[in-house]
């Protein structure tokens, strides 16, 4: 019982450091993982090396070709999305 007792400060701090510290960075993951996938044709979205442009392609081995000038067009990786500023709206079936 002693024991426990020298062990129960480690373990309450391990246990304040998991709800303040690795579970809100698992959270803020698996939302930037919903983004990425939700990313479409005509979205504006904002590098993480801070390049803006307009989703030209979406493409299926996690590329994305990105219009950031008229004419000029780059292949980006898909996590190194950091923020979609404008949605398009999704096609109305008719």
């Amino acid at each position: 019982m002693e024991a426990f007792g020298q062990f129960l400060p480690l373990i309450l701090i391990f246990g304040i450091m998991y709800f303040l510290l690795i579970r809100p960075q698992q959270k803020k993951v698996k939302e930037h993982q919903a983004m990425v996938e939700a990313l479409r044709r005509g979205d504006q979205v904002v590098t993480q090396g801070g390049v803006i442009g307009k989703v030209v392609k979406v493409k299926d081995d996690g590329e994305i070709e990105v219009e950031i000038s008229e004419g000029v067009k780059v292949r980006v990786v898909k996590a190194t999305i950091a923020q979609v500023l404008s949605k398009t709206e999704p096609a109305a079936n008719s």
